[in-house]
């Protein structure tokens, strides 16, 4: 049975719905982050980075050679590295290593495909040519933060640079089409995200030009042979359940080393309850045992 701490995850998704409906305020972005408990023991140190905002989160004794990239959600229509700071500063604590949270562009600012991979790709080379080795460099993303994990590196192979030691990736989106049965069988437990909504995000992200199957857009009908390991965690009740199943699926075929978490009884991204709910602490800390030894800690 899901913890009373997780029930404010479910809250805010409803409280979305419910604003869509015309029945109620919709939830500003910024308290998107008040779900997520501060860490403690991390600094936060705002920066650029190719011509973008940044943040670095470092925790107190963190190694300074190992940087887990993040990539924040939000649907290309919200989130920004201040309201996912915390809930990024939590996996850098646990891992022991520092995280660099990248904005980039979202729909209302110009941020339609390709421009946030582009952006995102632009702060892995920036990464690199600071000296750090792409094997103590890991990719973490939520929903479509977790989209851009593994499109960025296909662009970035395509560009003929080195890949990162490893991705995690939380309730990640990995098919544009929003083809996936589980929209259908977790209909009724997932309070906001249903095929419609995420079929008019996509297609909002993609323009009318846009091609659900590129390959360097859909993960799902990408070659992703010889990506670094992932490790993906999704919600049991979630909609999107389908989009983690069928990306684990896809990558082992591909023969990518790939582990799959299903949480029962969680929703959507549902790690941003974390320092708050046990099981977004509990996702945390598998996480932060799984990518240690890839980054070599």
């Amino acid at each position: 049975m899901p913890s009373k701490q997780s029930e404010a995850v479910r809250r805010r998704w409803e409280a979305a719905r419910l604003a869509m409906a015309g029945e109620g305020e919709a939830p500003d972005d910024e308290s998107w982050g008040d779900l997520t408990a501060e860490p403690r023991g991390v600094d936060y140190l705002e920066a650029e980075v190719a011509g973008r905002p940044a943040m670095w989160l470092v925790p107190k004794g963190s190694r300074t050679d190992r940087v887990i990239l993040c990539l924040h959600g939000g649907g290309f229509v919200g989130g920004s590295i201040y309201t996912h700071r915390k809930m990024f500063a939590h996996l850098a604590k646990s891992t022991g290593a520092r995280a660099l949270l990248v904005g980039y562009r979202l729909l209302s600012e110009g941020g339609g495909y390709p421009v946030p991979v582009d952006e995102a790709e632009a702060a892995y080379r920036w990464l690199l040519e600071q000296g750090t080795e792409p094997g103590h460099i890991a990719f973490a993303g939520d929903s479509v933060g977790g989209w851009l994990a593994i499109t960025v590196q296909l662009r970035a192979r395509a560009d003929g640079l080195p890949l990162p030691a490893a991705a995690l990736l939380m309730s990640p989106v990995s098919d544009l089409e929003v083809s996936g049965e589980s929209y259908d069988t977790n209909s009724g437990t997932d309070p906001l995200f249903q095929r419609d909504f995420v079929r008019e995000l996509m297609r909002g992200f993609l323009g009318a030009a846009g091609d659900p199957r590129d390959p360097l857009a859909s993960p799902l009908h990408a070659d992703l042979a010889g990506l670094g390991p992932l490790y993906i965690q999704v919600g049991g009740d979630e909609t999107l359940l389908d989009d983690a199943r069928r990306l684990d699926e896809h990558a082992r075929k591909a023969g990518v080393d790939a582990r799959l978490d299903v949480f029962p009884g969680m929703l959507h991204t549902f790690q941003m309850a974390a320092g708050r709910a046990p099981e977004a602490d509990d996702a945390i800390r598998a996480m932060a045992t799984w990518l240690r030894p890839k980054l070599g800690l």
